[in-house]
């Protein structure tokens, strides 16, 4: 049997679209000087930041329990303003078999 889900969530980012688009693509480990409880440390552990196939690695927080995620970057739309990461190594795949998240900026 597999789970299926889907989730959402809306966040106000007060930036001008271009720069948050910048910061999303282009230079994730930006994202731990605006939130650093949240997201203290983003690495890059191979490729390029801003290029698909870079793999990232994401240190983040939740209810004070410290979680890490590595992510390969599947897709980026510089028409549609999206970046699309896989979990390949991490937290979440311990619940999952699979994680994708396509981001919407």
């Amino acid at each position: 049997m597999s789970l299926v889900a889907k989730l959402s969530a809306e966040v106000l980012v007060v930036a001008p679209h271009d720069k948050h688009h910048g910061v999303w693509v282009g230079r994730p480990h930006h994202i731990s000087n605006v939130s650093p409880s949240r997201m203290p440390k983003v690495d890059l552990h191979a490729g390029e930041w801003g290029t698909v196939g870079s793999v990232v690695v994401w240190h983040y927080v939740i209810d004070g329990k410290d979680y890490v995620a590595k992510e390969v970057v599947e897709a980026i739309n510089e028409e549609n303003n999206t970046i699309t990461y896989r979990v390949i190594e991490g937290d979440v795949l311990q619940e999952y078999k699979s994680f994708k998240m396509p981001k919407y900026l």
